[in-house]
């Protein structure tokens, strides 16, 4: 019998539909829901608003483990992210993380190990991160009725 150990999830889907003017709600195959569009509408993010809570998200998840087998499960964390758009160029010339941590219950060594570790982490995991540092090629296909 073959051993299903390192099988592939199936990939979830993700589309975004056209929900008004410059409005747009993200769906994908597992029932999530992100409401997106311009800056100018109330209660949406925007497309560089999710990619910026992407590389948030994903530094913290790749932490996760690290963190809670040292703090606890419980522990808190806070990612916070920014970097204003270069308009002319239409780029984020560059994004800033801050992972706020309560460390105070370690000594000096031990916090700096657990920076080191989960700086580390971040590195070796956070794919968002990974893929904006190396660049990525984005094919678009358009079909027609």
């Amino acid at each position: 019998m073959a051993d299903d150990t390192n099988a592939q999830a199936p990939s979830t889907e993700l589309w975004v539909e056209r929900t008004g003017v410059r409005r747009y709600t993200g769906r994908s195959s597992r029932g999530a829901e992100v409401l997106v569009g311009s800056v100018d509408v109330e209660g949406v993010f925007t497309p560089g608003e999710l990619l910026k809570i992407a590389l948030a998200a994903c530094s913290g998840m790749s932490t996760d483990h690290v963190l809670a087998r040292r703090l606890g499960e419980d522990y808190d964390a806070l990612v916070r992210v920014s970097g204003d758009a270069d308009r002319e160029n239409e780029v984020y010339p560059e994004l800033n993380e801050i992972l706020e941590l309560d460390l105070s219950e370690l000594d000096e060594a031990a916090r700096e190990r657990l920076v080191t570790i989960a700086r580390r982490a971040i590195d070796q995991v956070c794919t968002v991160g990974r893929t904006l540092k190396a660049g990525t090629v984005v094919n678009l296909d358009i079909t027609t009725d």
